[in-house]
């Protein structure tokens, strides 16, 4: 990392919703490498099913706010760091309020709805957006640039089906939000080649990794923004 690239970072600001298997181990990548604020977003409290993955809660922590507890283990593994706690996932408005206070958009939720409204956020802020996604033992991961690549509404022409009890490799979701993070400090600091409009899907199960252009669709609203 050059030392310009260093000093992008620490000017940088990241959203990150949510903040569990995958968002967790990316905020907390960015957070160490240096990024000066982050902003988390994740309803609810810590339930101990939740430990297998949420690497910034503990046991301590059951019953707690998840959004409170873990911007408080990020404050603690780095001084450098700001960070501002949502105990609740964005509606519209405020995805859109929050996106145009940040630099990048670590997408991590479990539900597509609140996948597409960060998308939408995305691009109307203008900013990259990185979306990260598992079930099971494989992990998906698309970058997007509104307005010169596909968004992740091009990618995903009809949602895909939702369960609302999935299962989750604690390992897959690490590696994924790492991943991310990786994408997300790349953009930041200028330094690398990010996965511009590219589906990276790794199948953990078979030890497999694959990549493929995501090429924006005609009726897409995303067609309609110009590169910031």
């Amino acid at each position: 990392m050059t030392e310009k690239g260093q000093s992008r970072l620490r000017n940088s600001t990241a959203l990150v919703t949510r903040v569990g298997g995958m968002g967790g181990p990316a905020a907390q990548m960015l957070a160490m490498a240096g990024v000066g604020k982050l902003i988390l977003a994740h309803g609810g409290q810590l339930e101990s099913p939740d430990l297998n993955r949420q690497v910034l809660g503990t046991e301590a922590g059951i019953g707690m706010s998840r959004a409170i507890q873990f911007a408080q283990t990020l404050e603690r593994l780095s001084q450098f760091v700001e960070v501002e706690a949502l105990d609740r996932e964005p509606d519209d408005a405020e995805a859109l309020e929050l996106a145009q206070r940040c630099d990048v958009i670590l997408s991590c939720p479990p539900t597509f709805a609140e996948r597409l409204r960060l998308n939408r956020a995305s691009l109307q802020a203008r900013i990259p957006f990185i979306d990260a996604a598992q079930w099971g033992m494989t992990g998906t991961l698309f970058v997007s640039r509104p307005g010169a690549t596909a968004c992740l509404a091009c990618a995903y022409p009809a949602p895909p089906p939702f369960e609302e009890f999935f299962p989750v490799v604690g390992a897959i979701s690490a590696a994924i939000g790492s991943l991310a993070a990786l994408e997300a400090i790349k953009i930041l600091s200028g330094n690398g080649n990010p996965f511009w409009g590219r589906m990276v899907v790794y199948d953990g199960f078979h030890a497999r990794i694959t990549d493929f252009d995501v090429s924006p669709r005609a009726e897409c609203e995303c067609r309609s923004y110009t590169p910031a």
